[in-house]
């Protein structure tokens, strides 16, 4: 569980992010390791956090979903670049898939379109061509005119519960501060690391 402490920092991080003019800050770095132990990664959206820990939503089908199925420890990565002298917070942990509760809510709650490019997308798999997708875009459209649009079962969000957050503030001459909170099981911890 998240503490009170952690979450208002980043809370108040990411409030900033979003008010200095950042496209996408709520855009954090997903790195994964597949079962031959290779890492990959890619940037996923943050949707909510809380003391339980940081949603995001795809594909369960996808390469990453087949990842985490593999090896359920992930990292993730923000990088406010434009605030202060830089930010960055990284998280590290394990992750699970939310309840189908929440990933209905969230489904539901997205544009059309996007609902639509759910059902119409597979995902990772190989793409003959662009008018193939066009089709299955044109198709799900079709079937579902003029109702709402269920959520696929193979579509829904993951929850990165932490056990390792960094705060990292930039600073000039490269004299950054870092800050890790580290979670032992029935407390959390805090240190300074030299940058």
């Amino acid at each position: 569980m998240l503490t009170p402490e952690i979450l208002t920092t980043f809370r108040g991080l990411l409030d900033e992010a979003k008010a200095s003019g950042d496209r996408e800050p709520t855009a954090m770095n997903l790195a994964t390791v597949d079962s031959t132990g290779r890492v990959h990664s890619r940037i996923v959206l943050l949707k909510a956090i809380d003391e339980h820990g940081l949603q995001f939503f795809t594909n369960y089908e996808s390469d990453k979903a087949a990842q985490i199925a593999a090896h359920d420890q992930v990292a993730l990565c923000f990088h406010w670049k434009q605030i202060r002298e830089g930010i960055q917070v990284r998280f590290e942990g394990r992750v699970t898939k939310t309840s189908a509760e929440v990933s209905d809510a969230y489904f539901a709650s997205r544009p059309r379109g996007s609902q639509i490019g759910a059902w119409a997308s597979k995902q990772s798999q190989e793409l003959p061509d662009r008018q193939t997708f066009e089709d299955r875009v044109a198709h799900f459209e079709k079937e579902f005119a003029g109702r709402d649009v269920p959520r696929p079962d193979h579509w829904g969000g993951y929850v990165v519960a932490p056990d390792r957050i960094e705060f990292w503030y930039g600073a000039t001459f490269r004299l950054h501060e870092r800050i890790v909170h580290s979670d032992h099981g029935t407390s959390w911890t805090t240190r300074l690391l030299y940058p």
